[in-house]
């Protein structure tokens, strides 16, 4: 939103929201005290392979969507930038269901996917509202990728 009254908007609830995810941190961080460490050697060992699988698929990804963002601003189609990083973001979780064995990450893959590819379809790109343009592209998939997640 442009205007006077969307940047102040904007920052008060980006600081309302920060406030609370950083009250939820601490909470659970007091909470993790609690429990008790017991692992075996081999719960370790598995430990450290997911680790490591984590960080590749990790790297992967953020280096893709550096070299996405890159491109998509070099061919000045940025609008394009959020639909291609929410298709990232989906098609990086089949390796993380299968590193931790949870199907439900597939199904997450697939919405993920969908809600970019209808969005490009089906939505227009920006949208007026009396002397204000809105970014249709990111407002959809940043709301229903928040939705999915």
């Amino acid at each position: 939103m442009q205007g006077w009254w969307g940047v102040p908007l904007l920052l008060v609830t980006a600081f309302i929201i920060g406030i609370a995810l950083f009250i939820g941190g601490v909470l659970l961080i007091l909470a993790s005290r609690e429990l008790k460490n017991q692992l075996s050697k081999a719960d370790l060992k598995r430990g450290k392979s997911k680790r490591f699988w984590f960080n590749i698929i990790f790297v992967a990804e953020v280096g893709a969507i550096v070299i996405t963002v890159a491109i998509c601003n070099t061919t000045r189609h940025s609008e394009l930038t959020p639909l291609i990083i929410a298709i990232m973001r989906g098609v990086h979780f089949p390796p993380f269901s299968h590193l931790f064995q949870v199907r439900l990450y597939y199904f997450t893959d697939t919405l993920l996917c969908l809600l970019a590819i209808r969005t490009l379809l089906f939505v227009p790109e920006k949208v007026t509202l009396g002397e204000y343009q809105i970014n249709v592209f990111m407002s959809v998939v940043g709301f229903g990728s928040a939705l999915i997640l």
